[in-house]
């Protein structure tokens, strides 16, 4: 008598042959974010692959164009991600990143756009576990969306974010000043 095959259990990071690896860009904050991307890699936490890292020196200077490029790019799910609340390095930085959002939402929704292709998460230094959870599951949500409609070109690792200081721009009339605002991390290959 022969036994059914067991199909393995699915591992984060792999797929089928026949199904859609969606493509992701991940804004993060230079402190918390990026820092628990960095964790969830050193302690070897297996999650998705199919993203693309952008450092930012606070989630609040993602504005909506920022997203908007990355979607014009071919992106076909973009995550913005800062630090907690109470633990922003620009003291209101991720307050601010919650106004954007708000406003990038709204286009969005104007747009016709999936508001399951957008989220905005909060990913401390220590949270590498979480940020590997995070990033599965929006993979798992943008996947089972499909490929984007609005990706006019496949160039997302093209995406670059213009260089100012700190999470305020020029016309609030602060910010740190100190630190670039662009670079790119891992999730990318050249």
């Amino acid at each position: 008598m022969t036994q059914p095959a067991s199909s393995p259990a699915k591992q984060p990071g792999t797929s089928s042959p026949t199904s859609f690896d969606p493509r992701i860009v991940v804004f993060a904050c230079n402190w918390c974010s990026y820092a628990g991307a960095d964790t969830a890699g050193v302690s070897r936490i297996q999650h998705q692959p199919h993203f693309r890292m952008i450092r930012v020196m606070c989630s609040g200077r993602i504005q909506p164009a920022f997203v908007f490029r990355a979607f014009e790019k071919g992106a076909d799910g973009v995550l913005v991600s800062g630090c907690h609340f109470g633990d922003c390095h620009y003291i209101f930085g991720n307050e601010r990143a919650v106004e954007q959002f708000a406003k990038t939402m709204n286009v969005v929704k104007l747009l016709g756009i999936e508001e399951g292709r957008l989220r905005l998460e909060w990913i401390s230094a220590a949270e590498g576990g979480r940020f590997a959870e995070v990033i599965d599951e929006f993979t798992d949500q943008v996947r089972a969306l499909g490929p984007s409609p609005f990706a006019a070109e496949d160039a997302i690792d093209e995406i670059e974010v213009p260089e100012t200081g700190g999470c305020l721009n020029a016309e609030s009339g602060s910010g740190s000043g100190s630190g670039s605002g662009t670079g790119t991390g891992s999730g990318g290959g050249n």
